[in-house]
């Protein structure tokens, strides 16, 4: 085999570079023809754990490093705090805004990422504790191993060992051949198992002792399975409280809360609906094939104060209905029958109820209502355009935009609503 000599380099040597080099020595040992296939498989092993272990090091250091250089929490705002998260090149398959609660989720979820520690990831179905695991993944040292995704609440009660740990052929009725669990399946990657509140008593104990002991068992073997599985769980139910009822197991769970993570529901995020509802729309053009739906202003008002018990994935459906229902723009009408405004009430004329405040919140909303309404009108007076409007009203283009993002309004709408005297 030919030795090519490396010319001398710095002695600070990258990550990126280390890898390069452990692959090219993978590749040249695949054709090294004056070695025998058991020398070439047991170093070609040695390699692979290397660069596995040289992964796992670049995510760490990739993380202490932009730690180190950047500032306190306490000294960045919201918008820097968003942006510091982007520039570590954090993975999220989505958009999220600056909302502060938000970020604290991914924030911790980030530094949870390249350890092994067990995450519980709760909150309110629908404000995605699945996508949430998706990025603890992804942002780890096993982003490139297997991710396993179970619904402990959809598997019968009889059937959680099986499903979860595997069986051997003959171990029970219908059980023609060996089959791997999920954990197993799940070796040197990521398990998320959602729902963990829904699986039964007896189910926690043999996962409280995997957890304990990594390795597993099938059903119908004694033989133990070593299993290097990262767990990441989800909930919508106080566990703690369950387990003070004695419906959960209270070791089990302290087990899996190292790490816990509570995803505040939509509702008290408001500030991240319009970009919530911008993303949405385009994402139900492209899977609808079709222009983006349009949105009248009452609409978009409506759907910046609806409370969305359903959380996100009640957004997500809502605009996915509208694209589907709606020609150009989409008005009240779209909208499911549990998701429109009462007929009559406040909440019809300004999508909330002023009853219920104290006079000077009232006032305030007054005061947001009538600006909203005044860029509105101006905004449908010169066809959309934010340049003129800010020309002729006197404000300044950035100071018109901030207060145009305030009130989720989007010019775009305006843009084929007003008609040419």
């Amino acid at each position: 085999m030919k030795i090519v000599d490396v010319p001398a380099q710095d002695a600070t040597v990258s990550f990126g570079g280390v890898l390069e080099k452990i692959e090219i020595l993978r590749n040249s040992l695949r054709w090294a023809s004056n070695l025998e296939r058991p020398q070439i498989e047991k170093l070609l092993k040695q390699s692979n754990e290397l660069r596995d272990e040289v992964m796992q090091l670049s995510h760490k250091e990739r993380f202490i490093s932009a730690s180190a250089k950047a500032k306190t929490r306490a000294q960045l705002s919201s918008a820097e705090r968003r942006q510091a998260l982007l520039d570590r090149q954090f993975v999220y398959d989505g958009v999220f805004g600056d909302n502060p609660a938000l970020l604290e989720c991914l924030e911790t979820a980030e530094k949870a990422a390249p350890t092994d520690l067990p995450v519980l990831v709760d909150g309110e179905s629908g404000t995605g504790k699945e996508l949430l695991a998706k990025v603890i993944h992804a942002n780890g040292a096993r982003a490139d191993r297997p991710y396993v995704s179970v619904n402990c609440g959809a598997i019968p009660e009889n059937l959680i060992e099986s499903e979860l740990f595997g069986h051997k052929k003959g171990a029970f009725t219908g059980a023609t051949s060996d089959r791997k669990g999920k954990f197993e399946s799940a070796h040197n990657g990521t398990i998320f198992l959602d729902e963990i509140g829904e699986l039964p008593l007896p189910g926690q104990v043999k996962l409280l002792r995997v957890l304990q002991a990594h390795e597993i068992q099938r059903v119908g073997s004694d033989e133990p399975i070593p299993v290097d599985t990262r767990v990441v769980a989800a909930t919508n139910r106080n566990l703690l409280q369950m387990a003070q009822e004695g419906t959960f197991r209270e070791d089990l769970y302290y087990r899996l809360s190292v790490i816990q993570v509570t995803l505040p529901p939509l509702r008290e995020r408001r500030d991240e609906i319009p970009v919530l509802l911008d993303y949405f729309i385009d994402q139900a053009a492209e899977l609808l094939a079709r222009p983006p739906v349009r949105l009248s202003a009452r609409l978009r008002r409506h759907l910046l104060n609806y409370d969305y018990p359903g959380n996100i994935r009640e957004l997500r459906n809502i605009v996915l209905r509208m694209g589907c229902l709606a020609d150009d723009l989409a008005d009240i009408e779209h909208l499911p029958p549990t998701a429109r405004p009462a007929t009559g009430s406040t909440a019809e004329v300004q999508g909330i109820d002023i009853t219920s405040m104290s006079l000077s919140d009232a006032k305030k909303v007054a005061s947001d209502e009538a600006e909203r309404h005044y860029l509105e009108e101006g905004l449908r007076a010169v066809n959309g355009k934010v340049s003129e409007l800010a020309r002729e009203t006197g404000m300044n283009r950035s100071h018109l935009q901030t207060l145009l993002k305030k009130h989720g309004i989007s010019y775009k709408d305006f843009r084929e609503s007003a008609k040419p005297g």
